[in-house]
């Protein structure tokens, strides 16, 4: 595959794109999210990550406002229950390897090592879409972040048990972490199997942090049919694997990929700052 970068056909928008697998990840060049974008511009990343589920930016160098504003570009800003905000920025919500290491603590019993597969905010009726992510304090190696094509993933399992998850639903469960916080949500369930509401393709869509059960099945055949899933996401054929450096910035569609981060970089204090993206409420979500 060319290292080289492309730049947007048919577009007036002047940025560059290096896919770094056939159908998951790009890069981004020729752009500076400090800036304010041009409608080109935000209309060509946007398709940038539908088409490739998550694209990445090199050497930028943003603040905290500006990283709300290039986010607000795409939709509404959600705002996490968590305490660990920025006090002017609500959205921006602090990723610290000290909070991580206090929620595996809690999860560990339910989640092995290695199948910490999520998409972020499922535990909501309608989850956030989008998600923008940015390096803050990394170790000197290590730390990567591995997202997963979650339509490859459906479209790799045998016809069989596609037939048995068609119409299934699976739970999503944060309430400890929501109690934890001093929030409560009641626990809902999304399909298995979902239609992404824009490219149409179906998804395959398990929280492995959430307690997932698949509902109307005795636990044996659930867990049966998760290992099945779970073995989708761990295909390195489905997978982008981003190694952060300073100034680096991922965008992501929660819809059609999930993600998994690697932690194998010790005790180092490693900090990212996220800020989510609200999408629209659908009559079919309700």
């Amino acid at each position: 595959m060319s290292t080289a970068f492309a730049q947007v056909l048919g577009s007036d928008s002047k940025i560059e794109i290096r896919p770094l697998q056939p159908t998951i990840g790009a890069e981004i060049g020729n752009i500076d999210l400090g800036q304010q974008l041009s409608p080109a511009d935000r209309d060509a990343i946007r398709a940038a990550v539908l088409k490739y589920k998550v694209v990445f930016f090199r050497d930028q160098t943003i603040d905290n406002a500006q990283h709300a504003a290039f986010a607000r570009e795409f939709g509404p800003l959600y705002v996490h229950p968590s305490n660990k905000h920025d006090d002017k920025i609500a959205p921006l919500h602090k990723i610290s390897a000290e909070d991580a290491a206090r929620y595996e603590d809690r999860v560990r019993k339910y989640v092995a090592p290695g199948d910490a597969y999520h998409s972020d905010t499922s535990w909501r009726l309608v989850p956030t879409w989008g998600a923008v992510l940015r390096a803050v304090n990394l170790p000197p190696v290590g730390g990567d972040t591995i997202w997963v094509d979650a339509n490859l993933a459906y479209e790799g399992l045998s016809d069989e048990v596609k037939a048995r998850l068609e119409g299934r639903y699976v739970t999503h469960d944060f309430l400890g972490a929501l109690n934890g916080s001093g929030h409560d949500y009641p626990i809902v369930s999304h399909p298995v199997v979902r239609t992404h509401r824009e490219t149409g393709q179906k998804i395959l869509w398990v929280n492995f942090t959430q307690k997932s059960q698949i509902l109307g099945l005795e636990l044996a055949e659930s867990r049966a049919l998760l290992d099945e899933v779970l073995r989708q996401y761990k295909r390195p054929e489905f997978q982008v694997r981003f190694s952060w450096r300073p100034g680096s910035v991922a965008f992501w569609d929660n819809r059609g990929a999930v993600h998994y981060a690697v932690k194998n970089y010790g005790d180092f204090p490693r900090v990212l700052e996220r800020i989510l993206i609200a999408d629209e409420p659908l009559y079919a979500d309700l």
